[in-house]
């Protein structure tokens, strides 16, 4: 593919308006949590006469000069509730690195990765101190992160506003969707509205008519229920008992409480580790247990090591809870992953995130090497068209390694990257169409283990 081909071809989807593939309205209920900097984001018309609230990529709002080095700045978990997730993005996306270096890097150069802590979904100032050393001392191009949507929220405005391009490997907010992001935003895993209809229709084929939820009260928790009880209901199910609970733990004895009167066939807990393990001990202790009642849990809580903050001397606790998380290797995702993953980062227990976490850096460094360009503008024109999404060329070839897709490239040939999570196919406001998800159960070791996957949308 020519370097300016995919900015070219995407310019002019853009004059004559992009596909309305309808978008999520926003999660936000206002405060802190609110729908950006205020600013509308550029509309286009669709095909049936309505208007979409995506950027086109040709005028997103990146900055146009690059250096010619591509930096990635992660801003990715080391501290704080979501700190499990750490280790698996961080090593997907060096190892990420690796293999982009080894294959001869972006535009003749290796690639750069440093990385901050993003305060795990607890620090958002940290976060933000974390964005402003990549951006203004190391030169950042792309963002990889935040991992919490609601962190996310509390950094995007400053990582757009720099004309940095942003790419997270586990924010699922289904109102990150329209955000005003310029354009600049993307991510890999799909949204939540995508994992609640895979989550309802589990506890569907399980059979469960009488659903209780409990969930945090926070962007994630309540984000996820809004869609949550509609698909369940859709299912055939009651919504017998719907209560929030605080993350600092306040009251859990009395929601759980609701939720054992209300006296369901079946729990679903939306939580982080931390607090969600706070509620299955009450849950436990008020005769709710796993044991005696099917409880389901989504990505949140998908860590071996839940079982700890249950009661840490009886792996078995955690037995039987099932749930729903983006798949780690999905089986349309590039086969090569799992192993050679778990080869490069053999301390890492937990894959989740890390397949999400690699392509969000391929992605970029075959976004900037088609443009011939690190400049954060450049990369955001190209990144919808690689993934074979929006403006994708007809002729477009598949890849799933960056070697691969780099020989293409040199050859003068446009391509589609599949990556490690699947078929990415954005749409046009950056994200996957679809969703490769895994069901999984814990065991009686503490462990998880994935039962089977499902695909929704697309």
């Amino acid at each position: 593919m020519q370097r300016t081909t995919t900015a070219a071809k995407l310019a002019a989807l853009a004059a004559v308006g992009v596909l309305f593939l309808g978008a999520c309205g926003s999660d936000s209920d206002g405060g802190s949590d609110g729908g950006g900097s205020g600013n509308e984001a550029t509309t286009t018309t669709a095909a049936d006469g309505g208007e979409s609230m995506a950027t086109p990529p040709g005028e997103n709002g990146g900055r146009t000069e690059g250096d010619g080095e591509l930096v990635i700045g992660a801003v990715l978990p080391q501290s704080g509730n979501l700190s499990f997730l750490g280790p698996p993005m961080i090593e997907g996306a060096q190892m990420a690195v690796r293999d982009i270096n080894e294959a001869g890097g972006v535009n003749g150069k290796d690639v750069k990765i440093i990385v901050k802590d993003d305060g795990g979904g607890a620090d958002s100032d940290l976060a933000l101190t974390s964005v402003d050393e990549l951006i203004n001392n190391e030169n950042a191009d792309l963002i990889l992160g935040a991992a919490a949507s609601g962190t996310t929220k509390d950094i995007i405005d400053r990582v757009v506003s720099s004309g940095t391009a942003e790419c997270s490997p586990s924010n699922t907010g289904s109102d990150l969707t329209t955000w005003d992001d310029k354009g600049l935003y993307f991510r890999t895993p799909p949204a939540d509205d995508l994992q609640a209809q895979a989550l309802a229709k589990v506890v569907s084929d399980d059979g469960y008519t009488s659903v209780a939820i409990v969930a945090q009260n926070s962007d994630y928790g309540t984000g996820f229920v809004r869609y949550l009880q509609p698909a369940l209901e859709d299912g055939g199910a009651d919504i017998v008992a719907d209560v929030t609970y605080e993350l600092n733990g306040t009251g859990i004895d009395a929601e759980v409480e609701k939720v054992v009167q209300a006296e369901p066939d079946a729990v679903v807990l939306i939580g982080y580790p931390e607090d969600g393990g706070k509620v299955l001990a009450e849950m436990i202790k008020q005769g709710a247990g796993p044991d005696k009642l099917p409880i389901y849990v989504t990505d949140g809580m998908q860590s071996n090591e839940l079982y700890q903050l249950v009661d840490e001397a009886d792996p078995s606790v955690t037995a039987g809870i099932r749930g729903t998380a983006a798949s780690a290797a999905p089986e349309d995702g590039a086969s090569f992953f799992p192993d050679a993953f778990a080869e490069f980062a053999p301390d890492v227990e937990s894959p989740i995130y890390s397949a999400q976490s690699y392509d969000c850096v391929v992605l970029t460094a075959l976004a900037a090497q088609a443009a011939g360009s690190d400049a954060p503008f450049d990369i955001a024109a190209n990144m919808i068209a690689i993934s074979g999404g929006e403006g994708v060329a007809d002729d477009a070839e598949k890849c799933n390694t960056y070697a691969d897709c780099l020989a293409l490239l040199e050859d003068g040939k446009s391509i589609d990257y599949d990556g490690a999570s699947g078929a990415l196919d954005f749409s046009e406001y950056g994200e996957p169409s679809a969703g490769s998800y895994d069901v999984y159960t814990f065991q009686d070791d503490g462990t998880y283990a994935t039962d089977e996957q499902l695909v929704i949308g697309g």
